[in-house]
């Protein structure tokens, strides 16, 4: 184990560049205003230091989940004392800041809204097909996302340093204000006769991609303002989600492209 010169225990051998651990070393994190995704405690934990780092993460909105040890255990066999964060490889944007800058260089936004894409490879090469499509940003949800983490940058070949990744408390509610932004909301969905070619793209839009389990979820899907598919013309009926979405996105790109281009 060492010890960085800003008081984080790292065990390089536990590839712990993506989390840290012990009550105090989170605090410090927190307080330094490092990019954590989530905290996980062991559920039997008490205490009046450990209520601190509870509270001082809910007024950074870090979201916490509480585990039996063991889980703790099986991240780390160093002294974790009950806490373990997750630390993003990354820093995240400002939805808002994203489209005010969008709209003031008279570019039409185009977004990418992930719902539950939690496979890390699925997630790093979604972000190398956006970033070099010139997609503006992309939404995660809080819970239920891929951990942003070192191998997730090295999938997207290193796309995630440079496309903006906005990370919000709720998709639906942002989804809501992103349409009242003058976005167009449009579902990848099989659930729909309406090919990606019938869609306009060329208008601010954002781009609404479930998980390969189930899809978009319904409450999503029912503020969208339309739905399209990728033509199926083989025998099997479905691809990889960063497949499909890198194949969307680049219908997009090819509407959005001056004439002669």
């Amino acid at each position: 184990m060492e010890k960085r010169k800003d008081g984080f225990l790292i065990d390089k051998k536990e590839n712990q560049k993506d989390f840290i651990f012990g009550i105090r070393s989170v605090m410090e994190a927190l307080n330094a205003e490092k990019e954590v995704d989530k905290i996980l405690v062991n559920k039997e934990l008490k205490g009046e230091l450990l209520s601190e780092l509870l509270d001082l993460a809910r007024t950074k909105r870090i979201p916490i989940t509480k585990v039996p040890e063991g889980k703790l255990n099986r991240i780390t066999r160093k002294n974790h004392q009950g806490v373990v964060a997750y630390v993003s490889a990354i820093a995240y944007a400002s939805l808002d800041n994203v489209i005010d800058a969008c709209y003031t260089k008279g570019v039409s936004p185009l977004v990418l809204m992930l719902d539950r894409i939690t496979d890390v490879r699925n997630f790093g090469a979604i972000a190398r097909t956006a970033e070099v499509a010139g997609v503006h940003a992309i939404v995660i949800p809080e819970r239920g996302s891929a951990q942003i983490n070192s191998d997730a940058v090295k999938t997207s070949a290193g796309a995630l340093n440079y496309i903006p990744v906005c990370r919000v408390k709720n998709l639906y509610y942002t989804l809501k204000d992103l349409k009242k932004m003058g976005l167009q909301a449009i579902g990848v969905t099989e659930k729909t006769d309406r090919k990606m070619y019938e869609a306009d793209f060329s208008s601010p839009a954002v781009l609404v991609v479930g998980s390969e389990e189930d899809g978009i979820s319904p409450d999503l899907m029912g503020i969208c303002d339309g739905y399209v598919q990728i033509p199926m013309l083989g025998n099997i009926e479905s691809l990889n989600v960063s497949v499909a979405t890198g194949i969307v996105i680049y219908e997009a790109v090819r509407q959005r492209m001056p004439e002669g281009s």
